[in-house]
């Protein structure tokens, strides 16, 4: 490992701070954990500022989890894992307890309880978190616990079994000793290691890993702090001391003033510390003298009352109130900047400095959250085992801000056929910005195409003249908004939904997101790049997203004036018995709403690249408009609700259970082809695990000149692996000439039948060794092409042939027709038609 400065590249920090448990022992329940944790509150908070101060974490990239559920917290790192691409920073801080033999560290979630012989249900184990880690895309991890039995995690480290020696990315800094407790703390300080931990983080200028450990240890062992032994509580790292060449930068902003003071030598006087914090903040407050702040810190230390009553100060810090805010997944990012300025705006913090409220924004996909807020509230509130949308979605909202207020009245219009809905929207009349769906193309493409004043069908014809290899490539319709108002306009009111499929590319999954999709596009040096468009929010072209921008190509925006564009909406969500704290909720989100709606909000959103709400919609920070948008846009009409129901059920039939017809020369000219794995039937073989129990599918065998072209294989149907397997391996080749023409024609004829009803995905696939591509003269081959390109049903040509699928070849012409593709020896074909295969079918279960 070497000296790793993660500036600049994609780096995410997930702080798991679990405060608060469902289950604290008492007589009633004496399985429960050893009781809450109100320090954690403040280890979240302060932990969460330093890190954003700090310079190597971007807008967006830090998230804090408010005592998470073990579901809450494996989605979340998951999710981390995935996204980071620099460095990976995991902190948690909580209840912990190990194995009897010490073998293995339980973090304990919300949800944590220890029951006697049957294990620790509510909890995750440390290995677990390692195997997630090791996997993740990051190029460095650093793992921070202050929990208890913290440091048995180095052992679980060097016996985590690692073959490929992905585990060495990970480190270690730990709060305590081996087979040692340490104390909760009380409710007005964080935890003493993270106290510490913040304070040095926050002197300012480069701080490293190596020095963050140094500096923490020295700082605890001049403050004398204990572990419950009453054994010195020293933090503990994974190996060191560290070497110059194997560090991470953790910091590297500029020093501020902390309420932290310097920890006096030998702990002298350990009362006087919060004292001193409190004294400094007093001192800087407006219309104090030096003697009124003198005496509220005596009248603190000596717990007289009524001179601090003169003093009208009002004690240490409450832990604020937690808003639970769910966003559309396109949108998190900007509403996770903005909820991270708020939170730290004066108008979320109080005259004795202390924060009003915190918020902690998630998001799900829109689908499952319009099906969840409109039929499945009761099951939110109460969940059930085989119905829990707190496990897939994530807690009850006290905010959701979907993606356009159409989403608002789907929800409205599933309720109204329930019996008893348990959660009531009250959506704000005014979306809080506007942003278009646009079509990005690279720069190298945009003299072909006019930026406003077309359809999306046109543009995409357009784009189709510029360069025919052009890719057009679009996120999930059921994980977001934007996706699915892009899918309104591609399917358009009468087009076909299958053949509008077949215009994008062909992938086996397509990306949950657009901020993820234009991060999975190959980057500047793969010629792909330069050729790929997609169909995304206006606002990512502005401000970016997390992924380097040297791997990408240059787009810019064509705007399509029959998409509907992004209209976040802010709506209250109220939950039946919900109304304990509702004043306090209320207006903590009557306070965000403003702010958000007003300068302090509108300028992160214009940071982000959102237009106005209103008017004409120019850029909210108008400063400049980056090169490749359009300054002015005339909006595209509002969204439909009733319209965008229909497209995910058409998008549903689009992907459901697939149709494939496989097409396998059987001609005597074969016969040096058809044995063992690379044979003919071994190919087809190897592609089934594509295909799932709900997908038809049969096998022709083609052969024969005369008006018989092929013999069924395998009746087209549903079936078992075994059973096409079996069909395969008895397979013959035949002494005779095939006439691909006529099988083709059959097989284009036949599939076209069956897809007349519904819009299911379909395929053909033709394996053969090209041998009577003879037979395809001028003329015939001519025919195939047309009906292939009037099918709507995509060809997929295998060639056994090296030059199989050369230019102008047969089998090229006729996969370029039916928007298929060819593939040859050349090609690593049979991984390749699994791909193909595999976009069409369900796969195994």
């Amino acid at each position: 490992m070497s000296r790793f400065d993660p500036r600049g590249k994609v780096n995410r920090a997930l702080l798991a701070c679990v405060s608060e448990y469902d289950h604290p022992a008492s007589d009633e329940e004496p399985q429960g954990v050893s009781g809450q944790l109100p320090a954690v509150r403040h280890n979240r908070t302060g932990l969460e500022d330093a890190l954003r101060r700090g310079g190597v974490f971007g807008a967006g990239e830090v998230r804090g989890l408010a005592s998470p559920t073990p579901d809450d917290f494996t989605r979340e790192l998951h999710r981390v894992c995935q996204e980071a691409r620099g460095l990976l920073l995991l902190y948690f801080a909580g209840h912990a307890v190990t194995s009897t033999s010490g073998s293995e560290l339980h973090l304990q979630m919300r949800t944590a309880r220890v029951l006697t012989g049957n294990g620790l249900p509510g909890s995750v184990r440390f290995s677990e978190v390692l195997g997630e880690l090791a996997e993740s895309n990051a190029e460095q991890v650093v793992v921070i616990l202050d929990c208890c039995y913290a440091g048995n995690a180095a052992g679980i480290w060097h016996r985590f079994d690692d073959p490929k020696r992905k585990k060495h990315k990970i480190l270690l800094l730990m709060s305590v000793q081996p087979n040692r407790c340490i104390l909760g703390g009380d409710a007005d300080t964080a935890t003493p290691f993270t106290r510490e931990l913040t304070h040095v983080l926050d002197e300012g200028g480069e701080v490293w890993l190596s020095e963050l450990y140094t500096r923490v240890k020295e700082r605890m062992a001049a403050a004398n702090y204990r572990a419950e032994d009453d054994d010195s509580q020293r933090p503990q790292a994974l190996a060191p001391p560290w070497k110059q060449d194997a560090d991470v930068l953790l910091a590297a902003g500029p020093g501020i003033v902390v309420e932290r003071p310097e920890p006096v030598p030998g702990g002298w006087f350990p009362w006087l510390r919060p004292l001193l914090a409190r004294a400094r903040r007093i001192f800087a407050r407006s219309g104090r003298t030096a003697l009124a702040a003198l005496l509220a810190v005596l009248a603190t230390g000596a717990g007289g009352y009524g001179i601090l009553a003169l003093t009208g100060d009002s004690g240490p810090c409450a832990p604020a109130l937690e808003l639970r805010v769910l966003a559309d997944p396109d949108l998190e990012p900007a509403v996770r900047a903005a909820a991270d300025d708020y939170v730290t705006s004066d108008a979320n913090t109080t005259g004795e400095g202390c924060r009003r409220s915190g918020i902690t924004v998630y998001s799900a996909g829109s689908a499952a959250v319009v099906n969840a807020l409109g039929e499945r509230t009761d099951a939110w509130q109460q969940p059930r085992e085989d119905d829990n949308p707190q496990r897939d979605i994530g807690p009850q909202p006290d905010v959701w801000i979907p993606a356009t207020g159409a989403d608002v009245d789907r929800v409205t219009s599933a309720a109204a056929k329930q019996d008893r809905i348990f959660a009531r929207l009250e959506p704000e009349a005014e979306p809080i910005a506007y942003s278009p769906v646009v079509l990005a193309v690279p720069e190298v493409l945009r003299a072909g195409l006019e930026p406003t004043g077309r359809s999306l069908s046109r543009l995409l014809a357009d784009l189709e003249r510029a360069d025919s290899r052009t890719e057009v490539h679009r996120p999930d319709p059921e994980f977001t908004d934007a996706a699915l108002l892009a899918t309104t306009g591609l399917y358009g009111d009468d087009a076909d939904p299958r053949r509008a499929e077949q215009e994008l590319a062909r992938t086996e999954r397509p990306e949950p997101s657009a901020v993820r999709l234009l991060c999975a596009l190959p980057g500047s040096g793969d010629a792909v790049d330069d050729r790929g468009a997609a169909l995304v929010p206006e606002f990512l072209l502005k401000s970016g997203i997390g992924c380097h921008p040297l791997t990408r190509a240059r787009r810019v925006a064509a705007y399509p004036d029959d998409v509907p564009g992004l209209e976040p909406a802010f709506v209250r969500v109220r939950w039946e018995d919900g109304d304990r704290d509702a004043a306090a909720r209320d207006d903590a989100v009557d306070r965000f709403h403003t702010w958000l709606t007003g300068e302090g909000g509108r300028t992160v959103l214009g940071e982000h690249g959102f237009r106005s709400p209103t008017g004409e919609r120019g850029l909210l920070d108008a400063a400049s408009v980056p090169e490749g948008l359009t300054e002015s846009v005339r909006p595209a009409r509002a969204a439909d609700p009733t319209t965008m129901d229909d497209t995910l059920v058409y998008y549903g039939d689009a992907h459901g259970p697939g149709r494939v017809l496989y097409l396998l020369d059987s001609s005597g000219s074969m016969a040096g082809r058809w044995d063992g794995p690379s044979g003919g039937p071994g190919i087809l073989k190897q592609t089934l695990s594509g295909l799932g129990g709900e997908d038809e599918y049969g096998v022709w065998a083609v052969h024969g000149t005369g008006r018989r072209t092929h013999t069924e294989l395998l009746k087209f149907g549903t079936h078992g692996r075994r059973e096409a397997e079996d069909v395969l391996d008895a397979a013959e080749v035949r002494d005779a000439e095939a006439d691909p023409r006529g099988a083709l024609l059959d097989a284009l004829a036949f599939m076209k039948e069956r897809g007349s009803g519904d819009d299911r995905p379909q395929l053909i696939v033709y394996l053969t060794d090209g041998e009577d591509d003879g037979r395809l003269t001028r003329k015939a081959l001519k025919e195939v092409v047309d009906r292939a390109g009037g099918a709507g049903v995509p060809v997929t040509m295998v060639s056994l042939s090296s030059s199989g699928c050369d230019q102008d070849r047969p089998a090229t012409r006729i996969a370029e027709a039916g928007r298929g593709r060819c593939l040859d020896a050349g090609d690593d074909l049979v991984p390749a038609l699994h791909d193909e295969v595999a976009r069409i079918g369900t796969g195994e279960e």
